[in-house]
């Protein structure tokens, strides 16, 4: 297991505070009412990462990645290059590594300083992954944090925590599932969530 930090805190990561919600809902209401913010505008940009800009990128980038040993082995020894390529490029995505998880290592995502994360293939970071307890207990207890997202591996089965920062961002390729031999990249991206590709979660099951 390779660990780069370790904190003190200890608290259930799926526990998010109300408070910075209705902080930032006042915030953005204070800024519309001074005409400061066009609320429409605003909207705008929230769907764009959280949707066209986001995990279904990441999703394709996974995808061909499984199917293009070429691609893989490019977006593993420069993936913001790899990325780029496919038009998947802006801001925090100007530094980006891949990561591979394998039968015998499962790598997993944190910025244990505040949020750091690859918005040009996953979209906007969730709330628990900028939420402290997050940040504190996957470095300290991975194992446990990942069977609380219900991510179960076996013993021998080396965790990797890699820290994101301002000059670094990761991407994790999730395994490929079983069954899914001749598939095209767009039945396959299908199957890539957004946890899949932070480490805290498996692709989705065949159907």
């Amino acid at each position: 297991m390779s660990n780069e930090h370790d904190h003190d805190h200890a608290h259930d990561h799926s526990h998010v505070p109300p408070d910075p919600a209705l902080r930032v809902q006042a915030l953005e209401s204070l800024l519309v009412k001074k005409g400061l913010v066009d609320p429409e505008s605003l909207n705008t940009i929230i769907d764009t990462y959280a949707n066209e800009v986001g995990p279904k990128n990441g999703a394709r980038v996974v995808a061909k990645a499984w199917c293009d040993p070429a691609y893989r082995d490019w977006l593993l020894k420069d993936a913001s290059a790899a990325i780029g390529s496919l038009g998947y490029e802006g801001r925090q995505g100007e530094h980006i590594v891949a990561v591979e998880n394998t039968d015998t290592v499962h790598n997993v995502v944190v910025c244990t300083l505040c949020s750091c994360y690859p918005w040009p293939v996953l979209g906007l970071p969730p709330a628990w992954y900028k939420s402290e307890a997050y940040r504190s207990r996957v470095v300290r207890e991975p194992r446990a944090v990942l069977e609380e997202f219900g991510v179960s591996l076996a013993a021998d089965v080396e965790v990797r925590v890699w820290d994101s920062t301002s000059e670094m961002r990761y991407l994790v390729i999730p395994q490929r599932p079983a069954g899914t031999e001749g598939w095209s990249e767009e039945d396959l991206a299908a199957l890539v969530n957004r946890d899949s590709m932070i480490g805290t979660a498996q692709p989705n099951e065949v159907q």
